[in-house]
This record gives C-alpha cells, structure tokens and sequence, in this order.
C-alpha cells in the first residue's frame, strides 16, 4: 500500500474540496491515486470536484481570427490582468492569431511562423515582449478549424476587444447552404458552447474513459440504494443516458430555446440555408482553464518583506 502523505492530501483537498479525514480515508481507499480518490469521493457525495476543477487561474487574453472557411483561436497569457490590458499585449495577441490562421494551428508551428511586423518568429517577438512589459508570456495552446464548403463561426465571451476576450469559441459548420444563415446559427451554437462546454459533439464521441468513470460512480452510488443488480443496471444504464444527453453538443437542451436541443436547431437552420447543416468541429478556450494560480498571503507577504 502506498504512503499517504500530507501533501497528497493536501492536494486532494484544492481538488475535492472535501475535509481533511475524508480525503485521507478516499487516499487510503484507492492504494494513493488522486484521480481515483476523487471518483470515490464522489460516490459518496463528499466531493465538491466537479464545482472546482474548471477554476481557472492564468492571467491573457484569447485571440481569434476568421477567415470564412477557417478559424483559429489562441491563448497568450500573462502574469497579471493588469498586462492584459495594455494595448501593446493586446496588438500581440491580436497579431500572433494572424500568422496562426496561416499555419497548421499546432503552438510549435505558430511559434516557429514569423511575425510580420518583426521580422523575427513568434516565439523570439514573444520573448522580446517579455523584456519590454516585463512580465513573462506564454503561448499556451491553440485551436483551428476548417471546412471545404461552409463556415466556421467563433464567437467571444467577456471581450477586451476586437477579436481578443477570455472565452473564445469555434464552431465548423459544414454545409452549401446560405452563407448568412450558416453564420448566424454557428454563432448562437458558438454561445451555447461557450455557456454549457460539451465533452463532445456526439454522444458517441465522448471520451471512453470519462464515459466509464461517470458509470463506475454511478454504480457505487446506487448500490447504495441496496437495491438487486438487476435493477441498479437499469438505474446505471438511464442515468448514463442522461449524462450523455447532458454533455453531447447536440443532444444538450439549446440555451436560446431550452424547449428544442442544439440539434433540432441545427435541423430547422437548414431549411433557412436550402442545404444540410453537419457540426464537424468545435473548439473552446477559457482562459487559465486548467492552470492553477499560485496563492499569495498578501499580509504575510508584506510582513516578510518588512522583516528584511
């Protein structure tokens, strides 16, 4: 059996949010596997993961450029929200989605691209940065999305500007129906993204994996109910149908008419674009998603300095 240390259960608890013997009790539970405590922990209704784990932390903005047929969106952060505002981080940002649309839309490619009012690449134009405002800049990820015939529609939460914001979203439509049509359900498909965040398009294109972790927790919160297996199978099996319904892009009940799913809305679309309407792609990025920001003791902070 693994050692339980502090520090995991440290860790466990900015996780779960659950107290300090519950999460020793789920790390002894799972022989030390943090994903695995968690998971038990939500099975016996103690965890508060799911509230937690899309807190975000990093400090930037997300740029996005489109080009019709393709889009592309990209994550510069910075240390502060104080860089983010200033207009020279912004004209960078605004400027590395640029040459982003030009490329692959991988980081590695982007960086290696050149910056055009530099001359240099993206990646020494972002070290240059770095010098001038004097905060460290990292690009972070990107995303792009084409299609042959149709259009792929974005959309910005929370924008700082022309084509800069902390929520990006892109949504490929592909169809040869009309142009405008197209454009406006990909942007109401795009908001709904950005406020429900999907897992997947389909219900058969989530992840195997995350799909099998809600069905193990569904089991151990229904064996609960001390009810036969026959039963708590059928009880697993509507709960994961639910749960798909509640993640699948096209299954989800539209944000702009709760009364149809994202899916009919893309269906009655069509008959205003004269062609089929087919989802391919979609692309969300939430700024910091994912990264921890480190937690300063201000007044412990000032103390020490003062001890100096």
């Amino acid at each position: 059996m693994s050692t339980i240390t502090a520090e995991m259960v440290k860790t466990l608890r900015e996780k779960s949010g659950a107290g300090m013997m519950d999460c020793k009790r789920a790390l002894t539970e799972t022989n030390g596997d943090i994903e695995a405590a968690i998971d038990w922990l939500r099975a016996k209704g103690i965890s508060k993961a799911d509230k937690k784990s899309g807190r975000t932390a990093a400090e930037g903005l997300i740029g996005i450029v489109s080009g019709g047929t393709k889009a592309v969106a990209i994550e510069l952060n910075s240390e502060t929200d104080f860089v983010a505002r200033n207009e020279a981080f912004q004209e960078l940002v605004r400027g590395i989605a640029n040459v982003a649309i030009g490329t692959d839309g991988t980081v590695e490619a982007i960086a290696q691209s050149t910056y055009p009012a530099t001359g240099k690449t993206v990646e020494d134009t972002i070290k240059d940065a770095i010098g001038t405002i004097g905060e460290n800049m990292t690009l972070r990820r990107s995303a792009l999305l084409h299609v042959e015939h149709g259009v792929v529609a974005t959309y910005i939460h929370n924008a700082a500007g022309d084509g800069i914001g902390k929520l990006g979203v892109l949504v490929a439509l592909k169809s040869v129906g009309d142009k405008e049509v197209l454009n406006s359900i990909g942007r109401q498909v795009a908001m709904h993204i950005a406020a429900t965040n999907p897992l997947a398009i389909r219900a058969d294109e989530v992840d195997a994996a995350v799909a099998e972790r809600e069905r193990n927790v569904f089991i151990e919160q229904s064996r609960a109910s001390g009810k036969p297996d026959a039963i708590i199978e059928k009880m697993v099996e509507g709960r994961m149908r639910k749960f798909f319904e509640e993640v699948a892009l096209l299954s989800q009940a539209f944000v702009m008419n709760p009364e149809i799913t994202v899916g009919q809305a893309v269906k009655d679309a069509e008959k205003l674009a004269g062609a089929a309407i087919e989802v391919t792609g979609m692309a969300r990025l939430l700024l910091g998603e994912g990264v921890e920001k480190e937690e300063t003791d201000f007044a412990a902070e000032v103390a020490a300095v003062a001890k100096k």
